[in-house]
């Protein structure tokens, strides 16, 4: 979506999880570019100061409003980078550009709009602990704030009855301190109580923590919102190893027989598993 000849631009850019090594270099090189900088104030504190760019920190609930004021610098001919934590488009500010576009003058839709992606909180706290999202997985942000309770409640419990681990948003706040403890009931209700589960705080940075714990004992005092929770299936397997952390990971594959033992002889041609081409394809 680009257009060489306008004067403006805007780029949505992911930073990812907080450590600046896991900050892609097209991500570091669009902030760089930009002209005028525009996210919630302790993302940008993450990003090196550039002399001559300037920078406009907001709040984290004025979403719409901080895209508007972005859009309106790229008219006036300004480069400007949104910049979000992790994955700009999920549960982040790409969804929320697109939408002021879509509400705002013609002019905006103009412009030169590009989203650069970012690594989102459940792979980096997915990656830490194995391979939690090996398989079928969601992502659930547990806030309230744009959508009901009773929608959460309803897309958790059906999540849960489908079989997908689930990855949740947003856990908790000092205005929200009980809805992951709400959310663990009702998935007691759906899972048993020795499902895994995964709490992932500020994952990669200096003050990551990274806990597992059943579904019958989770405790959500032990999230806030630097956490993205995982919670596994049945099916999810737990790797002891002595000495080092133990490795969480979703089985490749669902309701098969168990992995051959060595030796075996190999399944007969159509029961070969999707390749792992096959299955990272876009």
């Amino acid at each position: 979506m680009t257009g060489g000849d306008r004067r403006g631009r805007i780029t949505v850019v992911g930073l990812g999880p907080g450590a600046a090594r896991q900050m892609t270099p097209e991500a570091a090189a669009a902030v760089e570019a930009a002209d005028l900088v525009f996210g919630y104030a302790p993302y940008l504190a993450r990003l090196p100061e550039r002399p001559g760019q300037e920078r406009r920190p907001s709040d984290n609930r004025e979403e719409i409003a901080r895209a508007s004021a972005a859009l309106d610098a790229a008219v006036a001919g300004a480069r400007v980078a949104m910049v979000s934590g992790g994955d700009p488009g999920v549960f982040a500010m790409a969804a929320a550009v697109c939408e002021a576009i879509e509400h705002g003058p013609e002019a905006w839709r103009a412009l030169d709009f590009e989203v650069v992606p970012g690594v989102t909180a459940m792979l980096a706290v997915a990656a830490r602990c194995g391979a939690p999202l090996g398989h079928d997985f969601c992502a659930l942000s547990l806030s309230d704030n744009l959508k009901p309770w009773a929608l959460v409640e309803k897309r958790l419990l059906l999540a849960a009855e489908a079989g997908f681990v689930i990855a949740l948003y947003n856990p908790i706040s000092r205005a929200r301190p009980w809805q992951l403890g709400r959310a663990f009931a009702l998935l007691r209700e759906r899972l048993a109580g020795n499902v895994p589960v995964v709490f992932g705080r500020a994952a990669g940075r200096e003050d990551e923590r990274i806990t597992l714990a059943t579904l019958a004992e989770a405790d959500p005092t032990q999230a806030d919102m630097a956490t993205c929770v995982i919670i596994g299936t049945t099916d999810t397997r737990i790797v002891p190893r002595p000495g080092l952390p133990p490795l969480v990971y979703a089985p490749r594959s669902a309701d098969r027989p168990a992995p051959r033992a060595k030796g075996e002889s190999a399944p007969r041609a159509e029961e070969e598993p999707v390749s792992p081409v096959e299955e990272s394809a876009p």
